[in-house]
Parts: structure tokens; C-alpha cells; sequence
């Protein structure tokens, strides 16, 4: 490796230096060592194909094919390596990162467990194209129960869940899975690895979409897959360089950028979060709200043990998809869009994408605005829809 790219692993990070806060380590992650003249975060390398050297051939440079290996991806993976307590491999998106994990690992006679109350697609997936290459696929909710697990490979939880935002008890669950020989992979997209780092709760892999809050701007596709099994890091990479479901530099180059600011970004939204579901609370014409860290949410009394901060989403049913829509019109600053996490507060009827939820649910993603701002809005955007 080149000393303009050089940086240090997530183990020996941990070695040479104190124990940092969020905000420090989200700033710090995966940066360079520093060069007079330099930026902190080298601009993107964008060769696809690459000199060789004409003696030792592909040894004589760290950086080989753009494929295989780029130097600006590399920088981004031990970013979010960090952060997760492992090693990273980034995908082009966050579908592309849990589909190739389940193609990498899962063979014709294996059997997988999957959230029957997690993100839709995944399901999808699992019915077309997973059965068909003969795999028994089962599914459970993110609480359970959850099935006999013998002879399972993999069980796949989605927490806090997407878009139902259950929690499970992550150290309990990985108790029960490695009895039974299995491998437990966690999306980790809702809680970000500053939520949440289930490798440190009993998690084999995590797996995210870093499209939505690890990057918070809606302005690029991004996946990721970390672990600290050497052996299923190498599986996992062979099965990337095969497919080449990789981001392109520029994305790299925009998701290390916007990692600086992950903190203060879900600090804001967790307060917008807290702020708006006390207001939905007192409302008669609200039902079905949901959120951690609400005291009598269902997922409240795991959620305030396992996660280190609640989540800037929340869920609730306006009864109608009708009402949904005057709700959205009469509002200024919550826009409707499928993708959450951004800066900017978004709504989505789920329904309209084929999930399986009443026709008025709503997946509510606050954003970064004044609170105030916020909640006057919202409120007023309720009286509006009638």
C-alpha cells in the first residue's frame, strides 16, 4: 500500500489509543495518516484498469484491478470497519451487500431463517430466487417465535425491525443460534453501527444499507458487509470480485465524506424523534405508534438495554391511504420518499410497495430540522387531513 493510503486496521486502532466518543471516532475513521498539503480524505481513485509493473506483474502495486480492489473503497472499508468492531466489505447498495452474503454463504440444502416482518425485498429474494436454487427458506418474526433451529446455516434479524421497528434480544438470540451450529447475520441499517454493534452482542456478520443514515444524504447507494470471521471475509470478498457488485469511487469517495457528521446528524434525529412521538402520542387521531424509545413501545424494554441510542424512525397509521396523502400535501417540511436516514424528514406509505401493513401506516424518518420547526408542522399538517 502507498503511503498516501495508508491507514491503520480497526484491531490495531483499538491498541494504539484511548477509548474515543462517537463524534471523535465518526470524524477520525479510516482517515489517512496526514500529509503536508493533503486532505484529510484523499479525492477518489477512479482507474478501472491499472499499469502493471513489467516484471513482478500484479505484485508490483496494492492497487490491482477496480474490480477487485480500489484504494478510495479501501479507505471507506476500515471507516466503517471502525465503527462496526470489524472488518468491511462494501456493495454497491444495501440489497446487493444481504443478497450476496446469502448467495456467498448459503448452499442448495441449507436451510435460512429470515424476518418475516423485515424489509420486503429480502423476503422477495428469498421466495424467487433462494428456494429456487434450493434452499429452504423459513421465516420468523424479528420477536419470535422463532423455529427449531437444528440444521439451520444462517438466521438473518432485521433490529430494530424494518418498518414494524420491533427489537430482539441480540445476545439471547446468538445463545440460542450458535447451539445449533448456526451462523446469526444482523441488518443494521435503522440503528447504525453507533445504535448498535452486534458484532460485540454475538452477531457472526452484519450486514446494512449505508444508502440511508450511515450516510444521511441521499445522494448515493451504498451496502456493507462486517464481520470478524476471517474465513467468511474471504468468502464474502471472492463472491464480490466474481460478481463485481461494488460502488464506484465517487460513492466511496462521498459515504467516507459524509461519515464525519454521523453523529451529530443521529443526534438531531433522535431528539426530532423523541420530540414528535410525544406529540403523535397525545393526538385521538393517531394510532399505532411506535418507537423504541417510547416507555410502553413493546420494544422499550430490550431496546434501552441493547441500543446505545434510539433511532430517528418511527411508525404510526392514519387509518386511510387517502388521509396519508392530504397529510403529506398539507405538510412544508415532510416530504414523501421510500429511502430514510437523510437530512431531510420523509414519510412512506408502505403499503403502496407491496409490505405487508394497513393501507394508512406510515414510516416516519425525522430529519435534521429545528425541532420546533418540526413539530409545529407535523402537527399542523394532522389538523389539515382532517
Amino acid at each position: 500500500m502507498t503511503d498516501e493510503y495508508q491507514f491503520r486496521s480497526p484491531r490495531q486502532h483499538e491498541q494504539s489509543t484511548p477509548v474515543l466518543g462517537d463524534g471523535t471516532r465518526c470524524v477520525h475513521a479510516g482517515l489517512p495518516e496526514p500529509t503536508p498539503g493533503a486532505p484529510f480524505l484523499p479525492g477518489p481513485v477512479f482507474a478501472a484498469p491499472y499499469h502493471l509493473d513489467p516484471r513482478q506483474g500484479p505484485e508490483g502495486s496494492p492497487n490491482g484491478y477496480g474490480r477487485s480492489d480500489n484504494p478510495t473503497r479501501r479507505l471507506l472499508e476500515a471507516a466503517v470497519g471502525e465503527l462496526e468492531g470489524g472488518d468491511c466489505r462494501v456493495f454497491a447498495s444495501g440489497q446487493a451487500a444481504i443478497t450476496g452474503l446469502l448467495l456467498a454463504v448459503l448452499r442448495a440444502g441449507d436451510a435460512v431463517v429470515l424476518p418475516s416482518d423485515g424489509y420486503f425485498p429480502v423476503r422477495a429474494f428469498a421466495t424467487d430466487t433462494l428456494a429456487g436454487n434450493g434452499v429452504e427458506v423459513q421465516f420468523a418474526p424479528t420477536v419470535g417465535p422463532y423455529p427449531d433451529l437444528d440444521g439451520v446455516r444462517l438466521v438473518l434479524v432485521e433490529t430494530p425491525a424494518n418498518p414494524g421497528l420491533d427489537v430482539v434480544d441480540l445476545p439471547a438470540l446468538a445463545e440460542r443460534v450458535h447451539a445449533a451450529g448456526a451462523l446469526l447475520a444482523v441488518d443494521n441499517t435503522t440503528a447504525t453501527p453507533l445504535g448498535q454493534r452486534p458484532l460485540d452482542l454475538g452477531a457472526d456478520v452484519v450486514v446494512a444499507s449505508g444508502t440511508k443514515a450511515l450516510t444521511g444524504h441521499s445522494d448515493l447507494l451504498l451496502g456493507y458487509v462486517a464481520t470478524r470471521s476471517v474465513d467468511l471475509l474471504s468468502t464474502v470478498t471472492a463472491w464480490r470480485t466474481a460478481t463485481g457488485s461494488v460502488p464506484g469511487a465517487f460513492d466511496a469517495w462521498l459515504a467516507h465524506r459524509s461519515l464525519a457528521t454521523l453523529d451529530l446528524r443521529l443526534a438531531r434525529q433522535t431528539a426530532n424523534a423523541d420530540a414528535l412521538t410525544r406529540l403523535l402520542a397525545a393526538r385521538t387521531d393517531v394510532d399505532g405508534l411506535r418507537w423504541p424509545g417510547l416507555p410502553d413501545d413493546p420494544a422499550h424494554p430490550v431496546a434501552v438495554r441493547q441500543l446505545r441510542r434510539m433511532p430517528g424512525v418511527l411508525s404510526f397509521d392514519l387509518g386511510s391511504a387517502d388521509r396519508v396523502v392530504r397529510f403529506l400535501d398539507a405538510a412544508r417540511l415532510v416530504v414523501a420518499a421510500t429511502s430514510f436516514g437523510g437530512l431531510h424528514t420523509t414519510a412512506d406509505r408502505r403499503a403502496q410497495w407491496g409490505d405487508d401493513t394497513p393501507p394508512g401506516f406510515v414510516r416516519l424518518s425525522c430529519g435534521v430540522e429545528d425541532t420546533a420547526d418540526l413539530i409545529a408542522d407535523v402537527g399542523a399538517a394532522l389538523d389539515a387531513a382532517g
